[in-house]
């Protein structure tokens, strides 16, 4: 059990109540919705298998585990793991940040600017500056005070209270939105898909989706690894992989079902507004509906919550490297590793451009990157490794082994290589558009 909550509290975080309603606002509603939930059944649930058999199999962190099963280059592609939780990590410890200050804000002043204006002066005024710098430094702390306390005394008993808390607070949430107004025009825009629209915005959809998934299910950073790197034989990793990506994937839909009948019950347009909307959007909305103060506490505290129990986890892929492989003790690792990320994420205080910078590189390109290595591998490297440990657990697995390898080998593949493309080609977009222009005026 606590190893199921500490992964669904990895995947549970800030890249589901946060990244998910915007992105789906975005790219049409219910077209994302379809398309993010048929990436995580025939992508994520396989991928999430690939990186469980590693980490089992080795009982190691991603550097070391990669080291150990593989050879030449492979021996090496550990690195890219800590890299991009290192990067995440820097701009995800700032936005949970946001969610702290937005929840003091409710306690202190309440949510009383309907005006979406006014909300998107405040948020510009929560995102970056000195006060920013400090709760981004406060959040950091919490993260490495459970990473020090170690697994069971940190990581498992935090996630056994933060990850129920989460759950129960969300269906009350959803249940109050069903309530509201604009809740039969909400669930309409959620859940009815547009394959129209799919098909004709598919080059960004695909790689929106895509990124999404791996973001929520905490793949292609080396948490899934980690994690399992901490079980035994007798593990069915089939079944925890599927009730792992089945909380994850509950959690973010019924983020949805608390988002948009709160935006629609007071008329403002999903989506609108990219990394600020939850903030911008939500904080008039709160204004506007009865009990808007009491629910806005609820919900930015909920999200806080949600990603604390996300950033313990990639900070604890950091930490166990300099514990397996250099022979840190866990407090003084914890303590650099955390100093590190502060510093790294600094510039994100400054000016949201940074966000986008961080953001576009390792959800675009480095996570799905890390995915496709990690495919490549099982599915072409090591599959009688495998299918080896896959085996354990279950006892008589059928055909069940064959058929993930093949997928793995070839449907994950091509879908992962054409999303890390487009992903490619998106930021590459970015550098030379929004990013040059910031230079350029500097």
């Amino acid at each position: 059990m606590g190893f199921i909550l500490a992964a669904v509290g990895s995947a549970v975080g800030l890249g589901n109540v946060w990244r998910f309603p915007f992105i789906t606002g975005q790219y049409g509603g219910s077209s994302f919705l379809i398309t993010y939930l048929a990436f995580v059944a025939l992508i994520g649930f396989p991928a999430i298998l690939v990186e469980f058999v590693i980490g089992r199999r080795t009982d190691r962190n991603p550097v070391g585990a990669l080291r150990e099963l593989g050879s030449g280059v492979w021996s090496r592609a550990g690195w890219l793991f800590v890299v991009t939780g290192f990067i995440i990590l820097s701009y995800y410890s700032v936005v949970a940040g946001w969610f702290l200050r937005y929840t003091l804000i409710g306690i202190t002043e309440g949510y009383t600017l309907t005006d979406p204006a006014e909300a998107d002066a405040l948020y510009r005024a929560v995102s970056t500056g000195l006060d920013t710098l400090v709760f981004h430094a406060l959040f950091m702390l919490l993260v490495v005070g459970i990473i020090a306390a170690g697994v069971r005394r940190g990581i498992e008993l935090s996630v056994k209270v933060m990850v129920p808390a989460i759950l129960v607070m969300l269906l009350g949430l959803a249940a109050y939105g069903f309530t509201l107004d604009g809740a039969s025009a909400a669930y309409a825009y959620y859940l009815s898909p547009d394959f129209g629209t799919i098909a004709a915005n598919w080059t960004e959809i695909l790689p929106a989706a895509a990124g999404q998934a791996f973001f929520t299910l905490s793949l292609g950073m080396g948490v899934m690894i980690t994690y399992a790197s901490y079980l035994g034989e007798d593990r069915n990793l089939a079944a925890d992989a599927g009730i792992i990506a089945t909380l994850d994937t509950l959690v973010a839909v019924l983020v949805g079902f608390v988002v948009f009948p709160v935006l629609f019950s007071v008329g403002i347009e999903p989506g609108a507004g990219g990394p600020g909307a939850i903030f911008v959007s939500l904080t008039a909305a709160f204004a506007g509906i009865p009990g808007g103060r009491v629910l806005g506490i609820v919900f930015f505290g909920m999200v806080g919550i949600a990603a604390l129990s996300s950033a313990i986890s990639i900070l604890e892929v950091l930490v166990s490297y300099l514990i397996d492989e250099v022979g840190v003790a866990r407090v003084p690792a914890s303590a650099a590793l955390g100093a590190a990320v502060f510093l790294l994420g600094v510039p994100v205080t400054i000016d949201s451009i940074f966000l986008g910078l961080y953001d576009g590189l390792a959800d675009g390109i480095l996570l799905v990157l890390g995915s496709l290595l990690l495919a490549l591998f099982v599915g072409w490297v090591v599959p009688d490794v495998g299918r080896e440990e896959l085996r354990k657990g279950i006892g008589d697995v059928g055909g069940l082994d064959a058929a993930w390898i093949w997928a793995v080998r070839l449907p994950i593949l091509i879908v992962v290589i054409v999303s890390l493309g487009l992903g490619i080609a998106d930021y590459v977009g970015f550098l030379t558009g929004d990013f040059a222009s910031w230079l350029a005026a500097r």
